[in-house]
């Protein structure tokens, strides 16, 4: 009897800083059948700002919910255009999104912000993963768990961010009083969305996802789930009822959270009762989609960067400072999920281009192209520049969200493509630091796997980064690596895989170009990181006893002795 040739499908829907994501893929082989995407339209690109606050930054979570019907629609549409597509062939949906984006809602799960009295209160909106407002509360809920008995802070690198789950809601109670008191509870946006299209809104059963609990609240087994009341109320009375609704037992994504309801999926053009697995961050899934393995570094770059490493569960792991978390299934279920990354790096070739970049690299054309292409003539110390990739904080390893940018070593002969150019190696010193923390620690990285906007589009940043980083850097086969690993889990709570993994040999691969280190070049650099250490370390660590004073004669030499070497040439 001869096989069936129906094909079957999954969708994945990744929500990100500015847009939602809707991908439809083959789950035979991963095969991209269609896409659409929804800008946000609430607020600037989708964010919603305070110009008094720069550390402020908030979305309207009704823009989710309409970014679903919309982008899902119309991927559906555009899917039934192909040959051999049918909705009713759809077998599951997996989501993920920003974290940690937590919304504050009420006893039936509605956002805050989704209610007349509080729809222009920005403290009852969704908390974007990008806000720093909490940073003092940061500070403070690291220096209380460094003393607690249960050591809180051991799986997540020693230092709690203000990007996180507990600092923005306690710096919430004390700015916004009257929301933190109208809201049941708070929610993150990975695990508000299945719980949205499944109809189980209540927070208290509502399944809440290992990677948002385990990364960015504290969560973890080994002190039975969430930090105990006893330790929240010493932040702030009022969290421990902040826990008593956070729905026991995180977990990971290949676990399903409900089911499509029929008020959604007739809005899609699906069918109901579609299988939705429980939501995960986008870098996870991003990393799943990338064909993340042990050994595998998967770096998701974009505006900020994510660095996921995954470990088996049978090795001992040792806890590693400055990461963002060690947490079991966060990534691939049945392994130590390890996230570490960078608090900006598309952000801050956008900020060059946007407010110091010469008009003749503006004008006309892309400026990112313009600049790239000059920065490209340049061989590596020839222009005497050093920077710091701090300019949206640190993310790791110092997790500092109060350290800023720097740029040493400018003349009044320094150029724009210059100083573009040591803004990129200063994005590459910082993923080289991360690296090194990882082996420090005995985490090995055999290989680098690139994914994002920059990875596709940017050979000279690619190129850069493999002279850097002194190793190979390869590059995702999907363009929508975050997308594609939550689809991944949608074929799995659709029965069409048994486990994570088999999926992924299945749908993910990477591309035949690679990025490898050139020999002269990795030589200069590996002399330039060691003056970005001094600095790193000057700025960002206390009790630094290196020599600041050599740094700038140190480039001037450097530069002097490549641009001999250029004229010789």
């Amino acid at each position: 009897m001869a096989k069936s040739t129906v094909r079957r499908f999954a969708i994945g829907v990744d929500y990100g800083t500015n847009s939602v994501r809707a991908l439809i893929v083959d789950v035979a082989d991963g095969t991209e059948v269609a896409t659409d995407v929804y800008d946000y339209p609430s607020g600037k690109d989708g964010i919603l700002l305070d110009p008094k606050d720069p550390n402020l930054a908030r979305q309207n979570p009704a823009d989710y919910i309409e970014g679903f019907y919309r982008s899902v629609r119309a991927a559906v549409a555009a899917a039934k255009r192909k040959p051999g597509f049918r909705p009713e062939n759809v077998i599951g949906i997996g989501i993920d999104t920003t974290g940690s984006t937590p919304i504050p809602v009420d006893r039936e799960g509605t956002p805050l912000a989704m209610k007349p009295a509080f729809e222009k209160n920005l403290a009852a909106h969704a908390w974007l993963w990008k806000d720093h407002t909490g940073h003092a509360e940061a500070a403070e809920i690291t220096a209380k768990a460094a003393g607690s008995r249960e050591n809180y802070l051991s799986k997540c690198g020693g230092t709690y961010s203000s990007e996180w789950y507990w600092s923005k809601i306690l710096h919430c109670k004390r700015t916004a009083p009257k929301v933190f008191d109208a809201a049941y509870a708070w929610v993150e946006l990975a695990d508000f969305i299945p719980a949205f299209l499944t109809g189980n809104l209540d927070p208290d059963t509502l399944p809440r996802g290992i990677c948002a609990a385990g990364h960015k609240a504290m969560y973890h087994e080994q002190w039975g789930g969430l930090p105990s009341k006893g330790f929240l109320a010493k932040l702030g009375s009022g969290l421990g009822r902040v826990r008593d609704h956070y729905s026991a037992g995180a977990v990971p994504a290949d676990q399903k959270a409900g089911e499509l309801t029929a008020e959604v999926a007739k809005k899609v053009g699906l069918p109901p009762g579609l299988p939705v697995a429980v939501g995960a961050f986008d870098a996870h899934t991003g990393a799943v989609g990338a064909g993340i393995k042990p050994g595998t570094l998967v770096k998701i770059i974009g505006t900020s960067t994510c660095d996921m490493m995954v470990a088996p569960m049978e090795t001992e792991l040792p806890d590693i400072p400055g990461l963002c978390g060690i947490v079991p299934g966060s990534i691939i279920p049945g392994m130590y999920g390890l996230e570490a990354g960078q608090s900006a790096v598309g952000d801050i070739f956008n900020w060059f281009v946007s407010h110091l970049a010469p008009a003749k690299y503006t004008a006309k054309g892309d400026p990112h192209v313009n600049l790239t292409k000059e920065a490209d003539k340049l061989k590596p110390g020839e222009s005497g520049l050093l920077a710091l990739d701090w300019n949206n904080g640190n993310r790791t390893i110092l997790v500092d969200p109060l350290l800023s940018g720097m740029l040493v070593g400018q003349t009044l002969h320094t150029t724009a493509p210059e100083v573009y150019r040591a803004l990129v190696e200063a994005t590459a010193f910082g993923a080289l630091t991360i690296i090194k923390r990882f082996e420090e620690y005995g985490v090995g990285v055999r290989e680098v796997v690139n994914c994002g906007g920059i990875a596709e589009k940017n050979a000279f940043v690619m190129q850069i980064y493999a002279d850097v980083c002194d190793r190979p850097m390869k590059v995702s086969r999907s363009a929508q690596t975050c997308a594609l690993g939550s689809a991944i889990f949608g074929a799995v709570v659709g029965g069409a895989y048994k486990k994570t993994e088999q999926a992924q040999k299945k749908m993910t691969g990477v591309k035949p170009t690679v990025y490898r280190p050139r020999k002269a070049a990795a030589k200069v650099y590996a002399e330039l990181y060691g003056l970005y250490r001094t600095l790193h370390d000057a700025f960002g660590t206390a009790g630094f006893s290196g020599r600041l004073d050599r740094v700038m004669k140190d480039l001037i030499a450097m530069r002097d002795r490549v641009r001999k070497g250029l004229r010789k040439k």
